[in-house]
């Protein structure tokens, strides 16, 4: 109670020097890899999702393994898993995302496949080993690709898309990583209705934040 207080208050403040701060290109950098965060582009430094996912990903052995990141932005999480070894594809929607990152995977001298694709709509239709995903959650209409980055529709419309493709899918492995600050149970109500249910792979806590790397279960027969 004391934390969505806090969040509330200090959300005015966060926001403008959050734009201020992203309104020009910025580095981030992770094992050595190293992506410029284009303004538009969901910011890693921002939250500690991608932070996480770049450690979970690191105890795996991913070597000739196929990665899809779905919505990858700066993609450095793709440029990561292109270094274990990984036969990575990173798409988004975003263009702007996408030629960064294109530009950062000769820099990092790290080869990955990138496609401009909105859910899996120009994804060949093959399966992945990985498909590793950092969603959008807040529950409100965006109004243009920057904020897709961060609201999933007034009616979670963004995980229903999400969940009514990827049952007609057949990835082995797909991991998604959610924060307690988002409505987790509306999005597992929906998963369950495309016969999908979310069980905790990872939970990390910090600063009194929890955030979990949820893998999906079908549970059709």
């Amino acid at each position: 109670m004391i934390r969505k207080l806090l969040k509330k208050l200090t959300h005015p403040f966060l926001k403008y020097g959050t734009q201020k701060y992203f309104s020009k290109a910025r580095k981030y950098k992770y094992e050595g890899i190293e992506v410029m965060v284009m303004p538009g582009v969901f910011p890693p430094h921002y939250t500690l999702s991608t932070k996480i996912l770049l450690d979970y990903l690191k105890q795996l052995d991913l070597k000739n393994k196929t990665v899809l990141e779905l919505g990858c932005g700066s993609g450095i999480i793709s440029l990561f898993a292109a270094s274990k070894e990984a036969i990575v594809t990173a798409s988004d929607i975003n263009t702007v995302a996408l030629e960064a990152l294109d530009e950062a995977s000769e820099k990092n001298r790290l080869q990955l496949e990138i496609i401009n694709s909105d859910f899996f709509n120009n994804i060949a239709n093959q399966s992945f080993d990985y498909v590793m995903i950092n969603p959008p959650y807040y529950p409100k209409k965006p109004k243009n690709i920057k904020e897709q980055a961060w609201f999933c529709g007034e009616d979670f419309e963004y995980f229903k898309t999400l969940f009514k493709q990827l049952s007609q899918r057949q990835d082995k492995t797909v991991l998604m990583i959610l924060s307690q600050d988002c409505d987790i149970d509306t999005i597992k109500n929906i998963a369950s209705k495309h016969q999908f249910q979310l069980e905790i792979e990872y939970e990390h806590s910090t600063l009194g934040e929890r955030n979990f790397i949820f893998r999906l279960v079908a549970t059709r027969s």
